[in-house]
């Protein structure tokens, strides 16, 4: 089930009797009632991924370099 914040009880419940709404703008959202005061509970957003859906992610990135300390200057040596 999903969970939503209750502006009533100020804390995070689990909806009931949730229902997957679409927005007037196209977004997804949950809509449904606090189980303790009968407030309606409303979570903009859409719900878990479906199994076997992998969510979109940032392909690997190439490996930067390991040591980011700044090279030390060798000592000057006195010209002759």
């Amino acid at each position: 089930m999903a969970n939503g914040y209750c502006v009533k009880c100020k804390t995070s419940r689990e909806i009931k009797d949730a229902k997957q709404i679409t927005m007037k703008n196209g977004r997804p959202a949950t809509q449904g009632l606090c189980p303790v005061c009968g407030t309606k509970i409303f979570k903009i957003g859409g719900s878990a991924a479906p199994a076997g859906t992998t969510s979109p992610t940032d392909p690997a990135k190439p490996a930067g370099p390991t040591d980011l300390t700044t090279p030390t200057a060798s000592p000057k040596t006195p010209a002759s």
